[in-house]
């Protein structure tokens, strides 16, 4: 298990300072826009060599995600709980466990496409 801190952390800045890179990187004919693929933005990213998050968990019954890691959730599993985050503790991570051992993981595929 990986456990991430992000303190003072902004996606938008992260996106906006890994596009900065990448226009530096195409000024200096390092960069064509063929090469961009998201694993090549991936790289740009502040939080590039972190995996990507398998599950995100909110506390205190806030559903948004607030600017937070918007590029590297895109095949997380969210979960959402009322409890404040002083007050969050070892049953609530269970709980959010739980849940996340009974879903789907599909990574943008239907339940068909994993079966064959």
């Amino acid at each position: 298990m990986t456990l991430t801190l992000a303190l003072n952390y902004s996606s938008r800045w992260e996106i906006t300072e890994a596009m900065k890179k990448a226009a530096t990187l195409a000024l200096k004919g390092q960069l064509r826009p063929e090469d961009i693929d998201p694993a090549m933005v991936s790289t740009l990213m502040a939080t590039n060599g972190i995996p990507d998050p398998e599950l995100l968990i909110r506390t205190s019954g806030e559903h948004r995600i607030s600017n937070f890691l918007l590029w590297q959730i895109a095949y997380t599993e969210l979960y959402f709980s009322d409890v404040n985050w002083p007050d969050f503790d070892k049953e609530e991570f269970y709980s959010a466990i739980l849940s996340y051992q009974q879903r789907e993981r599909r990574f943008g595929k239907i339940s068909e496409q994993l079966a064959s």
